[in-house]
Order: C-alpha cells, then sequence, then structure tokens
C-alpha cells in the first residue's frame, strides 16, 4: 500500500490539497503532519493567533477526511537552520530569503530526516508542479502568476522534489476557494497568512526588534549627503522599501545601507530609478537539473510575485555566474535570491551579490 505524508498549515491551500489527495488515491494509506516551529512559543505574544488556531483548523479538516494528524517538533532545527541564517545575514547588512531556507531545510529538509523517509510521497497545499521524466523531476511554475511559489522552492533538490506532490499547483487561487466551499473545509473562508514561514504570524519588525533591538541612525539622501532623518536601525529596511519611512515631501525610497555605521541611503522619486541596476553576481546557485550550457536568454525573479526579468548569464564557475538584465530593477540587495527559469521551468536558484 502506498504511503503518503501530507503537511498541513490549517489554511485553505494545505487543505484543499489534504481533499484532492485523498480523492485520488482512495487505497493509500494518508497521515498528515503539522510542523510545530520554534518561534510560536518564544514569541507567540506578537502574533494576533497562536498556533493552536492552525492546528484546530487541520484537525477538523482531518476529522472529516478521516485522516490522522501527527504534529512534528521541529523547533531547534527551525531555530539552528534557519532564524540562526536570518539574524546573521541580518548582522551582516544582507536582505535574506528565510522562506527559500524555510522549504530547502525544513518542511523538506528536516521533516525528511525525522519523518518524510518512510514515506513514498510528500505533498503539501503549495502553488508549483513537479513534472518527472525518466529519473529527473522538473519543477515548473504554477498557472496563476500571483500565486505561484516556484521562488520558493527553488533551493530544493532532485532527492526532495522527485518524491513531492502539489495537488493544487494546476489551480488557481479562485478554484482552490471554490473547491473548499464544495468540500465545506473548515478553513473555507479563512485568509491567507501573510507571514513569513518561519515567522508565521509574528510580525517581521518585531521578530527583528526582538533579536537585533534598536540603535537610531541617520536617513540620508544619496544624492546630496543630506539628513533627512532618523531610523531604529537599518536591519529593519530593505532596499526598494517606499513604506514606514516618515519623511515629508516623498515619495522617498530606500536605495542602499552602510550596516557598519547604521545609515540608512534614501533617493527622491524623481532619483529612485538612477540606483537601479541591471547587473549582480549570483552565487551559490542550485541547480535543479545539470547546469545549463547556454548563456541565455533566460527570466529571472528577484522576488516571489509575477514579474520576470529577461537577461543573460555569464558562468563563472559550477554554482557562480554573472547576471545582466534587459531591464535594470531598483530593489536588488545582496543576500536577497535571484531565481532562473526557461519558459516554464525553474531551474534554480542563487544569492545575490551586488558588484
Amino acid at each position: 500500500m502506498e504511503e503518503i505524508a501530507i503537511l498541513l498549515s490549517g489554511g485553505v491551500d494545505s487543505s484543499v490539497a489534504l481533499h484532492l489527495m485523498k480523492e485520488q488515491h482512495p487505497d493509500a494509506k494518508i497521515t498528515a503532519f503539522y510542523l510545530k516551529i520554534w518561534l510560536e512559543d518564544e514569541l507567540s505574544y506578537l502574533g494576533e493567533c497562536p498556533w493552536e488556531e492552525d492546528l484546530e483548523f487541520s484537525r477538523a479538516v482531518c476529522q472529516i477526511h478521516d485522516i490522522p494528524l501527527e504534529i512534528v517538533n521541529l523547533q531547534s532545527e527551525y531555530l539552528e537552520r534557519v532564524v540562526d541564517f536570518a539574524l546573521k545575514e541580518l548582522r551582516a547588512g544582507r536582505t535574506p530569503s528565510p522562506d527559500i531556507a524555510c522549504n530547502q531545510r525544513i518542511k523538506f529538509g528536516a521533516f525528511y530526516e525525522k519523518v518524510g523517509r518512510d514515506f513514498s510521497t510528500v505533498a503539501s497545499g503549495h502553488y508549483a508542479q513537479v513534472e518527472t521524466k525518466g529519473s529527473q523531476a522538473h519543477l515548473k511554475r504554477a498557472p496563476d502568476p500571483v500565486k505561484d511559489q516556484t521562488y520558493f522552492l527553488s533551493d530544493l533538490t532532485q532527492a526532495q522534489l522527485r518524491r513531492l506532490r502539489f495537488p493544487i499547483g494546476h489551480l488557481k487561487k479562485t478554484e482552490v476557494r471554490d473547491l473548499a466551499q464544495k468540500a465545506n473545509l473548515a478553513p473555507k473562508d479563512r485568509r491567507d497568512s501573510q507571514g513569513i514561514c518561519f515567522l508565521g504570524k509574528i510580525p517581521y519588525r518585531e521578530f527583528v526588534r526582538y533579536h537585533l533591538g534598536s540603535r537610531v541612525g541617520n536617513i540620508v539622501e544619496k544624492e546630496s549627503g543630506k539628513i533627512l532623518g532618523q531610523h531604529e536601525g537599518s536591519w529593519f529596511h530593505t532596499i526598494g522599501q517606499r513604506k514606514g519611512l516618515r519623511l515629508s515631501q516623498g515619495p522617498w525610497f530606500v536605495v542602499d545601507k552602510d550596516f557598519e555605521s547604521n545609515v540608512v541611503f534614501v533617493s527622491h522619486q524623481e532619483h529612485f530609478l538612477e540606483q537601479a541596476r541591471d547587473r549582480f553576481l549570483l552565487h551559490s546557485i542550485n541547480w535543479i537539473q545539470e547546469q545549463p550550457a547556454q548563456d541565455g536568454p533566460y527570466e529571472f525573479k528577484l522576488r516571489h510575485g509575477p514579474t520576470l526579468w529577461k537577461g543573460h548569464m555569464e558562468k563563472d564557475q559550477p554554482n557562480s555566474a554573472s547576471i545582466r538584465l534587459d531591464q535594470s530593477d531598483p530593489g536588488i540587495a545582496s543576500g536577497q535570491h535571484a531565481v532562473i527559469y526557461q519558459d516554464e521551468e525553474c531551474l534554480g536558484g542563487g544569492v545575490i551579490e551586488l558588484l
């Protein structure tokens, strides 16, 4: 008998994924798992909804499908593999991509090591598609460009992908909502979580403040060097940020940071695009398939969302390349991920280093 593990979060996406797996594999032994993370206890007071509410919805969905639900404690793994990584990057003045680390190291890493090895298939409610050709698994974009989550899955390995199934990956969000209503699933009217993977419902800014504190620094106009105001710590700000600067006569945008001197540089809207970049280095590239031979053209995602940038890459070493975009972008920062696409397929991704 086929044994399938499915990850539940208490949201509508993973609940519909479970519903579809039950329909498509009626003879399989399916077990649902809720992953409990380190931060949800220590910092739960910062969020509006504790993890018990997610678990309550997960239990309700499992009950109507007669599927057992187990809680897997991965709190120490989260702390060591994701939270410490994110804090180290922030302390270095970089912009980490913790959701990517979360999927590769925890959901489909630590879970595999602790429990998942006993299952031939692991399913989740991600918006992505896995297509297997021979012994190779290919990661394809979801048809819903806004919800597509291949950006967050770009660090997965062949060993991880070959066992993965994304039951809702071929659907649009509206279709998932419709299925949840028709099946009368408990989270059918629940709003989507806006939290980062390893934070859950904890506000990102409060997480950063808890660990890194605050330190007053200057907000400086990039072009003139004029001090325009003050901030509570450069680690609270990201390149391309507009909101939260509290400056008059805007709009103003963050265009650079100096972590050592705790200075945040901004440009007014009329100069913002002058700070845009079309070149950067990409290192620590995870190639889902073999490294492609040609330099391009490819498409790149610089952040989660529907926007794709066309460009080329000149490969320096097996896991690094120089990227040249056809169009500049003002929101590129060292530490964040750039993900590489060819047509609908995600080829992999790596860490940005500004030239």
